[in-house]
Parts: C-alpha cells; structure tokens; sequence
C-alpha cells in the first residue's frame, strides 16, 4: 500500500522538498500542541473573561486567531534556509532589544512591571521575542571564530546576553532575565566552554538570584512562600492544587470544571491546572510527553550532524521551550516558586505564543535533512 503524500519524491519545487526534508513528526506533535491549546482557550477564557467585565469568549477569540497565525508564521520560518535564519536571528535581536529598551520608557505598566508596548487593541512583549532571535545570535558569533578566525568569539557574544537580561531586570522581569541567562549558558556549554566558565557562570547565577531575593520584594515573597506556604498568599498555587484532585485521572469532562472560576490566571499561568480538572492527570501526562517529544525529538536530530551552528542554535532554542514548559507546569504544581510564565501554545497571549512559533519554526528549518552544505531553503 502507498502513503499518499501532497508532494512526489522528484518534485523540486520549494514546498516539495521542503515537505520530503522537514521533521515532519515533531511539525505533528505542536500542532497537536495547538490544538489543545484551543480547547483549553474555549474552556479557561470564560470565566477571565467575565471576571474583569469583558464578553466571555473575549480571550478565546483572541487566542483562537493568535494559533492558527503562529501556525503560519511556524511554517513560513520553517522554509528558510540555514543563511535565512542567521539573519532572521540577527535582525530579531537587535529589534528585539531595541523594543526592550523602549518599553521602560513608553511601556504600559501593569502589576508594577513595564514589559508591554501598546499596539491598537494588542499589547506586545518585546521580551518574548528576544529568546528565540537571541538564540541564534548568540550561535552565529559563538560559531564563527571556527570558520572566520573572529577573535573573542565568546565574550562577544556575552555582550547582547548581558544588555538583555539587564534590561529585564529593570522592568522588572527576573524570571525571563533567568531564562535568557539559562539559555546562554547552555549555548556556551555546548559551543565548548572551558570548565572555568561553568563554575563562574554558575557563582554568577547564584548570586544573581541571591541579590534578587535580598533587594526585590516580589521575589523575596514568592521564594519566601515556596519554602513555607503558611507566610503569605498562596491562594492561586493552593487553588491549582485543588483542580488537578478534582479532576483525578480522567477529569470532569470539557467544561465541567468549577474550581477554574476561581482561579484569576486560569487563562494564562495556570491553565496547566484546567486542563488537571477537565481532562485529568491522564491528559496533562499526554501533554507532558509531546513537550518531552519536541525536545528530546530535536536533540536526536541535531546530534546526527556535524554542523556546529545548527548544534548550538538548536541546542538554545530547545532549552527555552523546554525550560518555560518545565517553569509553568512546575509552579502549577508546587514544584517551583511561582513565576508569571505562560506554557507554551497552550496559555494565552499573543507575544508568547507568535514567539513561540517562530522558535519552533527555526528548530524546523535547523533540523530538516539537507542534500548540500549549503542547505536549501530562502
């Protein structure tokens, strides 16, 4: 019996190899990702909606635009070719950062933090869009000594990491500055660093968060609450807690659930705990897995070739979506001190989940099988 396909193995047409070199079982397990995202949207979005005086499908409408535009944008990245996503990464980051630091002057402040640009109805967050492009920065100039003779490769490429996370700490916005950090240190550890940078990196980490824990109120308090809940207000984490054992393994069934009216981030932080409620333990460990799948699923296919760039890139834009899936679902079960960080594709918000997609989309072109060393693509 033959599989029946869009395009024929001769077919040279852009979409035609495109389609015969992707990974086409990782394009499979996000989209899957998406979808679930959408359910998720129609059944947490109601009751935030109603809660600050809004239409109820106000934030489902939104999100259900948002995913199928991010698949779009995945795609169109996931065409390019290894040189295209150099510069998509390179341009990004310098747009990225330059937004970054407009919004600490012009940015909309909510929580008492400035992190959002005013776009009409939409509000940006340039942060989310600095992971992804900074990734790949950081592998252009980390790789290009090997092939250029660049001096210093690596402290350049310190330098963008360092203007980032300062900028994101002045919002304030220790959590994402932590994961840029995490993600350039991941980036330097498999570009080759020495093992004295692993321990200074490390001691630097360290006392990045110490400083933060002793100067920052909010961080103090939410580190201070995870160690002994009985300090302070825990309801959200204790409220997640009590979705996920309402919904046992196979949950009240697609919008049964009760306790997610009562959660103010059900839409967003925790909507790992809605899905606990409505679908079960059983779904969320499905969910678990094509997280794990996407990762452990790139890895396979970077560590196959021999191209340094493509190991490094992959290798930090793996970490990030790994790392923020890994944040989100532990906070939702108390693994973790809590941290405003959306799961990805699955919460709501248009910065995180159109950034998303174009990381995802460079992992796509990264990892597709080229016939040349020059790849194909545009």
């Amino acid at each position: 019996m033959h599989t029946v396909t869009p395009f024929s193995r001769t077919d040279t047409s852009l979409l035609g190899r495109w389609w015969w070199t992707v990974d086409r079982w990782t394009l499979t397990a996000v989209m899957l990702l998406m979808l679930i995202g959408a359910a998720l949207a129609l059944a947490a979005s109601p009751a935030a909606g109603e809660r600050i005086g809004l239409d109820p499908f106000h934030f489902a409408r939104q999100q259900l635009l948002f995913l199928p535009l991010a698949l779009v944008v995945m795609l169109g990245v996931s065409l390019l070719s290894r040189t295209g996503v150099q510069r998509i990464g390179t341009a990004g980051t310098v747009v990225a950062i330059a937004l970054l630091a407009l919004t600490l002057v012009v940015g909309v402040e909510l929580n008492g933090a400035r992190r959002w640009l005013v776009l009409g109805d939409f509000l940006l967050q340039p942060s989310e869009f600095v992971k992804p492009c900074l990734a790949v920065f950081m592998a252009v100039i980390l790789t290009r000594p090997r092939d250029r003779q660049l001096p210093h490769g690596k402290l350049v490429a310190s330098a963008p990491v360092v203007l980032a996370a300062l900028l994101l700490v002045l919002q304030p916005d220790i959590g994402m500055a932590t994961t840029v950090a995490a993600v350039w240190f991941v980036q330097m550890f498999v570009a080759g660093m020495p093992l004295i940078w692993v321990v200074l990196g490390a001691a630097a980490t360290a006392g990045g968060l110490v400083a933060a824990y002793l100067h920052l109120t909010h961080v103090k308090s939410r580190i201070d609450q995870f160690i002994d809940p009985a300090s302070g207000d825990t309801y959200q984490v204790d409220t997640s807690l009590r979705a996920f054992e309402a919904g046992g393994l196979f949950g009240r069934g697609p919008g049964e659930g009760v306790i997610k009216n009562s959660l103010p981030d059900a839409h967003t932080d925790f909507i790992f705990a809605v899905a606990g409620e409505e679908f079960g333990v059983i779904a969320c460990i499905v969910i678990i897995g094509l997280f794990g799948f996407v990762v452990f699923r790139g890895f396979a296919r970077i560590m196959r070739g021999g191209d340094l760039f493509v190991l490094v890139a992959v290798s930090g834009l793996l970490a990030q979506f790994g790392l923020q899936a890994l944040i989100n679902m532990g906070v939702a079960i108390r693994l973790l001190p809590a941290k405003g960080m959306t799961l990805p594709f699955l919460s709501y918000g248009g910065s995180s989940t159109m950034a998303t997609a174009v990381g995802l989309g460079m992992v796509l072109a990264l990892t597709r099988e080229r016939r040349s060393a020059e790849g194909y693509g545009f």
